[in-house]
């Protein structure tokens, strides 16, 4: 089982285990500062419609027809620009190990946020934080598979596909049309950018030590990133466009959810006429 099946059906058990009153419980119970409003219905939805298009996208993305003998054939190192050139120029024995590295600094990568538990202000609001974390990590994924960026309209091959030293079954496989951009990098910088937005939030009087945490923040997926091609997954500019989208869903999230404060709520609403979402701005000038 992958990462992304396993970080799927971990989010389905989430989203019919918890109850949204709890969010509203754990808010009435303590007056201290919170950033963020959190609607457990609207969450809850949002979450499940991004899990069963993700596992959608997933499916898609994993049976792509292989890639043909006229293709491999025609592959050219030379049209290769020379920023991602250097990913051509690897050892193809060291995939395995370069491997075990990427999956170790995803695991650790997706895990870290659990570090903010140790700050007592976050603590008291750790479901709110979880569910915001558990959209992140739906919004992310969705955005690889479906997004015109992502495998879902581009073909571009892997690294591996023009390493002639490997076999055929390793080169021609129709994942190895799912090069750019990089999902993997684009999770764990989500989860790293996170990470510090919802610290930041909390402590709002960081001043310029924000920026150092934010600096931070890019290391753990440029990190995955060079296992990822070293272990001839992907080129240079896969890696970086992954840390831009990651970083974007990371901040994003927390962001909308501190939007009830300037003015913008959202919920579900229910008359005899239908059900529906609500949105109201009321701006305060």
């Amino acid at each position: 089982m992958n990462t992304q099946h396993l970080r799927s059906i971990i989010l389905v058990l989430f989203c019919f285990a918890w109850p949204s009153q709890a969010l509203a419980q754990s808010a009435a119970r303590d007056s201290a500062f919170h950033p963020y409003h959190v609607n457990g219905w609207v969450s809850g939805a949002l979450l499940t419609a991004g899990i069963g298009a993700n596992l959608l996208g997933l499916s898609q993305m994993m049976h792509k027809a292989q890639i043909s003998r006229e293709e491999i054939a025609a592959l050219d190192k030379n049209v290769i620009h020379s920023f991602d050139r250097w990913a051509l120029k690897q050892d193809p024995a060291l995939i395995e190990i370069n491997g075990t590295y990427a999956d170790a600094t995803l695991a650790t990568g997706v895990v870290l946020p659990f570090i903010l538990l140790f700050d007592g202000q976050i603590r008291r609001d750790w479901l709110p934080v979880l569910v915001m974390y558990l959209e992140t990590m739906s919004l992310s994924p969705n955005i690889y598979e479906w997004s015109f960026m992502g495998p879902a309209f581009q073909n571009r091959l892997r690294p591996v596909a023009y390493y002639e030293q490997l076999t055929w079954e390793e080169r021609n496989s129709g994942a190895n049309r799912n090069s750019f951009y990089s999902g993997h990098v684009a999770t764990v910088a989500a989860s790293t950018f996170f990470m510090v937005k919802v610290y930041s939030d909390y402590h709002p009087g960081l001043g310029f030590t924000k920026y150092l945490l934010y600096t931070a923040a890019t290391l753990p997926p440029l990190l995955l990133g060079y296992f990822r091609i070293k272990g001839l997954k992907h080129f240079a500019s896969d890696v970086f466009v992954g840390v831009g989208i990651g970083a974007l869903c990371g901040i994003l999230v927390p962001e909308l959810h501190r939007l009830r404060d300037r003015g913008l709520d959202v919920g579900l609403f229910a008359s005899p006429e239908g059900t529906g979402v609500k949105v109201a701005w009321k701006p305060e000038w």
